[in-house]
């Protein structure tokens, strides 16, 4: 089991390779916090879970195909919580976007990643939340104001086209529980 320190000192370096990510528009290289076996998931809405399974798949799907067209996008973490009795974690973040004005718009509402660690102090899961009504609200704004990014059009061209998305799943059918 690791320490508070070490769950503390994680954390950090969590943080500063996401801003890094931020900064270069590619999130893969947060591939290396995860086990060959990992678990990686969240919900769309009432109709979709997303489950990559295997580090592969999670550098693949959850950190490449899904972080396409949000290379203009943010996600500050606002808090974190630590419990290093079943070393897991859960932080806080925000959506934002940084609009092609120069101003930022958030999206409202909680977002966050909760994650369990193993001894090696490498994910073993990670579960995502956030409020999909109001990420889809802020797409459709952004959508109007002509600020949606080229990769983001497409990803909804494929999706209102009927396309099957790898890591999608009708609700409750993913390959491991979202919980």
């Amino acid at each position: 089991m690791a320490t508070r320190d070490e769950l503390e000192s994680w954390v950090e370096r969590w943080l500063q390779v996401n801003r890094d990510a931020e900064k270069a528009g590619d999130w893969k290289p947060l591939a290396d916090f995860y086990t060959d076996d990992a678990t990686y998931g969240w919900n769309i809405g009432p109709k979709e879970d997303v489950m990559c399974v295997g580090k592969d798949e999670i550098r693949d799907i959850a950190l490449g195909l899904e972080m396409e067209g949000l290379e203009n996008w943010n996600y500050e973490y606002q808090k974190v919580l630590i419990d290093e009795k079943q070393s897991e974690i859960v932080g806080f973040w925000k959506q934002i976007v940084n609009k092609s004005d120069g101003t930022r718009d958030e999206i409202y509402g909680i977002g966050g990643s909760w994650f369990r660690l193993d001894a090696d102090l490498k994910i073993e899961w990670q579960r995502d939340f956030f409020d999909f009504g109001h990420v889809s609200k802020m797409y459709m704004k952004l959508i109007e104001s002509g600020d949606l990014s080229a990769g983001m059009q497409k990803r909804i061209e494929r999706s209102v086209a009927g396309e099957k998305l790898p890591g999608y799943y009708p609700l409750g059918q993913a390959p491991v529980p979202i919980w």
